[in-house]
């Protein structure tokens, strides 16, 4: 067999098309030979020529009822793509090879695909990541494997405040509250019911924020956790216009504790004009100074 890879796609693609004399295409012999010029182009670093041949190999297995391998090779152009800095074939490519896992009953491997896409593509299409990230987790929860989209859930969380979707990037970290309770994972639940607070301090939408702690109140073990402690003094300093508190708790090792992308924003807080909105309070009511350091 000739091991010049273009000889090897050439004759791969004869062996696909009918002719007067082949009433059948040949995938089996086809696909072999797709899959051996692939792997030299990629070794000579022919990358733009590898991703093609890839393809070609995914549609083989594909035609030879072998879905696994199909997005195998799926998942090959992908990364291949990802060298050339085709940012969108990144995200198509995996995608369909997340789709192929799917055929074969695999929600693991269907969601990895389209988290090696998200990562890829963050920087050059954050629009286009979000959605993998949201699909990524989707398929998980969808397959009651909902504890491994925690780290994707942040991962969503990071984009959308770059983007600086910050109504958004609240919904996805409540979102991964929900998951972490079906877990009975209650240290990342209560993590991330804080960090959506302070997502909604940050974009300066104390109302939002309000509501956000009301709504996470209704489980008790939230309101006796540090986390549920420090969103309530954070809501109380906002209503108290006590900014010299809000710094104080921004700086505490339950906000310290909490993802990078939530402690640069507790960094900043408070952003904008805080003015107390609850006339005869008593300051410091309802703050304890030694609890939280």
């Amino acid at each position: 067999m000739s091991s010049d890879p273009d000889k090897l796609v050439a004759k791969a693609d004869k062996l696909t098309k009918l002719t007067l004399t082949r009433w059948s295409a040949d995938w089996r012999n086809a696909t072999l030979n797709y899959e051996q010029a692939a792997n030299a182009y990629r070794v000579a670093k022919k990358y733009e020529k590898a991703k093609d041949a890839f393809e070609k190999a995914s549609k083989g297995q594909e035609m030879l009822t072998s879905p696994w391998d199909a997005a195998k090779h799926m998942e090959s152009a992908a990364a291949l793509a990802k060298e050339l800095g085709n940012w969108n074939d990144v995200a198509d490519l995996y995608r369909r090879a997340s789709e192929l896992y799917v055929e074969c009953g695999r929600a693991q491997p269907a969601s990895d695909a389209l988290g090696k896409a998200a990562r890829a593509v963050e920087d050059h299409l954050p629009d286009v990541a979000v959605q993998l990230y949201t699909d990524a987790c989707s398929l998980l929860e969808e397959d009651d494997k909902d504890q491994m989209a925690f780290d994707l859930y942040r991962a969503l969380t990071a984009v959308h405040i770059k983007l600086e979707k910050y109504t958004d990037a609240a919904a996805a970290l409540l979102r991964l509250g929900l998951a972490a309770d079906k877990c009975n994972a209650s240290n990342s639940q209560f993590k991330a019911y804080l960090s959506a607070i302070v997502v909604y301090l940050y974009a300066n939408d104390v109302k939002a924020a309000e509501k956000c702690y009301n709504d996470c109140s209704q489980i008790p073990a939230f309101l006796g956790s540090d986390q549920g402690r420090c969103g309530s003094r954070l809501i109380s300093a906002y209503s108290e216009g006590n900014v010299e508190e809000i710094k104080r708790l921004a700086q505490s090792s339950t906000i310290t504790h909490l993802d990078h992308a939530i402690i640069k924003l507790g960094r900043k807080l408070p952003t904008g004009e805080v003015t107390a909105v609850k006339a005869g309070t008593e300051e410091g009511e309802g703050l304890d100074e030694d609890d939280l350091t």
